[in-house]
């Protein structure tokens, strides 16, 4: 149905509210980054209005930090752009400072906890290699 996928993947040695956190975070990224991705409104029967979600379904993947650090350094070679958290994110409080951290950070010596990315589903699947199904 859809040619493109959106995928995350997150480090497995995380605790889960760490995992959590850096998935909503990736996920608003590749949303924001990203136009008609959300679809309409939803209401229920009653005519209660809930928040509109992405169009596309989500998949999240867990690896171990050699496997971070290659998706990573394979969406970098491949120009794919996409939502990245570092471990020294976990240490901020605010965006400005999860954009400084990141602007100190080398790319190839990034301490990478999460990637999160929209791009045709080959593309994916070939940067994501290595990364399995989260628990």
């Amino acid at each position: 149905m859809f040619d493109s996928k959106i995928a995350i993947v997150v480090r497995e040695d995380l605790q889960v509210w760490q995992k959590l956190n850096v998935t909503a975070f990736l996920m608003s990224g590749v949303v924001g980054s990203t136009p008609g991705l959300i679809g309409e409104a939803y209401r229920d029967r009653a005519g209660n209005a809930y928040h509109a979600l992405s169009i596309q379904p989500v998949i999240v993947l867990a690896a171990d930090a050699e496997t971070m650090a290659s998706v990573h350094r394979r969406a970098l070679e491949r120009g794919v752009r996409h939502a990245l958290y570092i471990e020294e994110m976990f240490s901020t409080g605010h965006d400005a400072a999860n954009r400084a951290v990141v602007a100190e950070c080398e790319p190839q010596a990034a301490k990478v906890v999460g990637v999160g990315l929209r791009a045709d589903k080959k593309i994916v699947d070939k940067i994501m290699k290595g990364a399995r199904m989260h628990p």
